[in-house]
Parts: structure tokens; C-alpha cells; sequence
């Protein structure tokens, strides 16, 4: 994934022309094809002249296209594997699987850190403040997570639930949100058929997704989201890391709390202030 091509397009989507827009929106459906077309191909594919093709990438800072196919194999060669089989991985063999799994997730923090948007996730705290309620969502894997999350945010403002909490439950939770309620969504692949369905209502009621999901399924949530905010996972075995993504959350929550200010203190020492009461009782 050409990801620093990617996060250019991004920042300077606003100021590309009719014809240039269309050229990145094909490259972020497609990000594969810039390793395996040439400029004249994509520039055919979108629907646009060479000259539209070569402007579009020196607006971006690039010299032109053989330098964006360039970072493109670099960034591929450098990439992690989503996940490697334990038994078949020297990385873990005895003596060394501490040192490896600190390097692995030491590269997820750095490059979702790196690569993370600030005006995103001001823009996510923003929307979680607005918000009459705040909706956290996490499926399988994710649910653990999810709970998590519910925790942290109901420390620093009022109505902050569980999507689902009781199994079969979906239709009577989805029927008490309302427009401007935030979805906090935690995913990860394979996303479950459920999810489609949930998404699908959350636009019809006008919810503001907010999404926390790994970089391979970026695009894919944004169709969905107000503000999307992607996460490197790699990991050995057993799934994705989730280190990364608890920091993401973490750094969401400590955005919020300074954007909300006072209100947010308060929240915090009222429920320190109930716990100390519960806790004289036992």
C-alpha cells in the first residue's frame, strides 16, 4: 500500500480539479494498480488525459509517475505480514520472541502514529462532544475492546453505551439512536455480514460513524464514516495486534477530555467520588 501517496491525496483533496479527483479517487479504490500500470493506463482508467495524470501527480510533489511507482515498491518491500504462522516463524523461536514481538509492535505504534491525521482526531473528539449519546461498537474479536472503550469515555461524558450488549438485542438498540448519536466502531477483518447491515441503518438515522480500523480496510469505512482512523496490526499469530489500536483509543479519549475541558474533569471526579462511596461499603 502506497500509504505516504495515499495521506498526500488526502491532505489535498480540496484543492484538486473535477478531472484530478476522479484520477485519486480510482487510486484509493485501487492502490495495487499503481505497481502494475503505467501512467497513461490509470490515466485511461479514470477517464482523464496524460496531461490531467501529470499535473495531478505534481500537485501531489512528486516529479512524476516512475517517482510514486518507486515509493510504491519501496513501501511494499518494507511492509509487514498481516500475520505469519507461529510454528513456521524463526522470529519466535525460544530466546528470541520477546525481542521480535517488541520490534513488531513498536513499528505498529510508530507507523499508526506517523501516519495519523491530527485534524481527524480533533475532528472525531469534536464529533463525540456534539453527540446527544455515544454508541461503542465492537464485533467478535473486537468486543473485548469495545468494552474498553465504553469504560473510558463514560469516565469523561454522560450516555455512552454498548451497541448489542445483549446478544439478539440489535433492533432495540439500533431504534434508540437518533441523529448526531456517535458510533464509536472498533473493526478489524474479516468484518462480519452483520456489520453491513448496522452501517447501512447508522446512514439511514444519521449517526456520525466514527471508525477505528486497520489501514487495509480504510477505504472500505470510509464509505461509512465521518472520520476514520486507521491502524497498523501486524502481528505473528493469533490475529491482529491490538496494541496500536488501544493507544488510537487512548489518544481519542485524551482528545476529547482537553476539547471538553471542564465538563470532562467533572464527569471524572464524580465517578472517582462514587467509586470511593461504593468502596467504604465493603
Amino acid at each position: 500500500m502506497a500509504s505516504r501517496l495515499v495521506l498526500r491525496i488526502q491532505e489535498r483533496y480540496a484543492k484538486l480539479t473535477a478531472g484530478e479527483k476522479k484520477l485519486a479517487q480510482l487510486i484509493l479504490d485501487r492502490q495495487d494498480d499503481i505497481l502494475t500500470h503505467s501512467a497513461t493506463e490509470i490515466a485511461e482508467m479514470a477517464g482523464v488525459s496524460k496531461a490531467t495524470a501529470a499535473r495531478f501527480f505534481q500537485h501531489l510533489g512528486y516529479a512524476d509517475f516512475n517517482e510514486v511507482k518507486l515509493q510504491a515498491r519501496e513501501e511494499r518491500n518494507q511492509s509487514e505480514p498481516y500475520e505469519l504462522s507461529v510454528t513456521n516463524s524463526d522470529q519466535m523461536a525460544m530466546g528470541r520472541a520477546i525481542g521480535a514481538h517488541l520490534e513488531l509492535e513498536l513499528k505498529n505504534l510508530t507507523r499508526t502514529f506517523e501516519e495519523m491525521r491530527s485534524d481527524k482526531i480533533r475532528e472525531a473528539a469534536e464529533l463525540i462532544d456534539k453527540a446527544p449519546r455515544v454508541w461503542v461498537l465492537g464485533l467478535g474479536a473486537e468486543e473485548g475492546i469495545a468494552r474498553y472503550v465504553r469504560l473510558l469515555f463514560s469516565r469523561l461524558r454522560h450516555s455512552v453505551m454498548l451497541l448489542g450488549i445483549n446478544q439478539g438485542s440489535w433492533a432495540e438498540d439500533l431504534a434508540m439512536t437518533g441523529p448526531k448519536d456517535v458510533l464509536l466502531l472498533i473493526t478489524l477483518p474479516p468484518h462480519p455480514p452483520l456489520l453491513k447491515s448496522i452501517l447501512s441503518y447508522a446512514k439511514t438515522s444519521r449517526l456520525n460513524v466514527v471508525t477505528i480500523t486497520d489501514r487495509t480496510s480504510l477505504f472500505e469505512m470510509q464509505r461509512a464514516s465521518k472520520v476514520v482512523l486507521p491502524c497498523h496490526v501486524t502481528s505473528f499469530a493469533l490475529g491482529a495486534s491490538l496494541t496500536a489500536v488501544s493507544s488510537a483509543v487512548r489518544l481519542l479519549a485524551l482528545t476529547y477530555a482537553a476539547h471538553a475541558g471542564k465538563s470532562a474533569q467533572q464527569r471524572a471526579e464524580i465517578v472517582d467520588s462514587i467509586k470511593e462511596e461504593l468502596d467504604s461499603f465493603n
